[in-house]
């Protein structure tokens, strides 16, 4: 591969990835995965938590077509209780894909727990593992809602 200052070694991905990032708050993620992986394709899903129950709930999704050979890459930039991620995946799982991927910035441990009850086969990567959940469900020390964060709605 060429680089501006001279060839490197690299991995070339021949798998067809999809990126489907969560909407709102995944939408952060997309375009830089992208530069790393501009042959992407992106589907959407889009998921509202109900904020006295946690709970998530459907009101988009749109995934490309021909799924059963590709990986996903599931981006969401928050796994707090896993309610959102494993909702997700479900979704994904009923379009016919077998390999599943999540990347998120910031994850707590019961979303994590949550998340490999219900689907051991899906890989979580996250740079940050934080301390827990508080009252209101909300990863801590974490970042607040990082879809109003990303979209200046605080």
């Amino acid at each position: 591969m060429a680089t501006p200052i001279g060839p490197a070694d690299a991995r070339v991905i021949r798998t067809d990835l999809v990126i489907v990032p969560v909407l709102r708050a995944g939408l952060g993620m997309v375009e830089s995965i992208l530069e790393l992986a501009p042959r992407a394709r992106v589907g959407h899903i889009g998921l509202q938590r109900d904020e006295e129950t946690a709970t998530a709930s459907r009101y988009y999704s749109r995934l490309p077509p021909g799924l059963a050979a590709s990986v996903v890459l599931l981006a969401d930039p928050m796994l707090a209780t896993g309610g959102s991620a494993v909702a997700a995946v479900n979704i994904i799982k009923n379009a016919g894909v077998r390999a599943i991927r999540m990347m998120c910035v910031v994850a707590a441990p019961e979303g994590v727990a949550v998340m490999t009850a219900a689907h051991p086969d899906v890989h979580i990567y996250s740079p940050a593992l934080d301390a827990s959940l508080n009252a209101k469900k909300f990863i801590v020390p974490g970042l607040g809602d990082f879809g109003d964060r990303l979209y200046g709605t605080i």
